[in-house]
């Protein structure tokens, strides 16, 4: 193969590569913005109190961050492209053992181990990989650009998520479906969700991954860090703490859930709410 195909190879992946970022991340934040409407209701219906509820939220993010961490800080070494299928079949995962069990001990295993985003935004280790492969895809001057679109698409998919998820649980009530068989097809779509985004994590080229020469280089040096930017990460993390503190008070899926116990909203309206927000 001469230079001019080595070069139009590369530029073939990297076209296919981006948009398929894009893909990934809008089928992802559709599948939160699907569940996280139903969620407590859901919870509720499978027979859990308040504080049970709570608990279960708190230990979706605890176990959320946990599971995170480890894949994002190997995911150089390991392969993005494998740790982005992982954190997919976790979001299956959690969603059979959601729906298959009123067991609080099991429903606590798949929050935990799981990924679910009682929010509706983002969450598990997808956004950190994918943001590491799309700046290696695109030249500098394109990148603030690109990545504005990519936050607003993500945004857009989430209301549409919620939008779509209470009109099925609606149609799903509408068909003579009780208690939480009325939620029940959401919480399968969301598994559902999570294979499709395997399989599309799966077709990232090697163009997303670290370079063979880089990752010689970065294993001389030991676990991988924060190096240099300790202390810029250190700043950007408490301000991203606070604001993700204020916002745990007024979760997305806790939001619903008083909505519907406070004014009898109908599931339908209750998605377009949240589609409008």
């Amino acid at each position: 193969m001469n230079v001019s195909s080595h070069s139009a190879a590369a530029i073939a992946d990297r076209s296919f590569d981006v948009p398929l970022l894009f893909a990934t991340r809008s089928v992802r934040l559709f599948a939160y913005g699907f569940l996280s409407v139903v969620l407590v209701l859901y919870l509720s219906a499978v027979g859990l109190d308040h504080e049970r509820i709570g608990l279960l939220l708190t230990l979706t993010l605890l176990g959320d961050t946990a599971v995170s961490l480890p894949i994002t800080t190997w995911a150089d070494r390991i392969g993005r492209r494998r740790m982005l299928v992982v954190g997919a079949i976790l979001m299956v995962f959690a969603a059979v053992l959601f729906a298959m069990t009123k067991d609080f001990v099991w429903l606590l295993i798949a929050a935990t181990i799981g990924v679910i985003s009682p929010s509706g935004g983002e969450i598990g280790p997808f956004l950190s990989i994918e943001q590491a492969a799309l700046s290696q895809l695109l030249p500098g001057t394109r990148r603030t650009n690109v990545f504005a679109w990519y936050n607003l698409i993500g945004s857009f998919a989430t209301a549409v998520g919620a939008l779509v998820g209470g009109f099925v649980c609606q149609w799903a009530e509408l068909r003579g479906a009780v208690g939480a068989d009325v939620f029940r097809p959401v919480v399968f779509g969301y598994g559902a969700f999570g294979l499709v985004l395997a399989a599309m994590f799966w077709w990232l080229s090697s163009r997303t991954e670290v370079a063979p020469a880089e990752l010689a280089v970065a294993s001389t040096k030991g676990p991988p860090g924060l190096g240099q930017s300790r202390g810029i990460v250190a700043k950007l993390s408490v301000l991203f703490a606070l604001d993700a503190f204020g916002g745990g008070f007024i979760v997305q899926s806790v939001m619903a859930y008083w909505f519907r116990v406070r004014f009898d909203v109908d599931l339908a309206t209750l998605g377009g709410i949240f589609f409008g927000a």
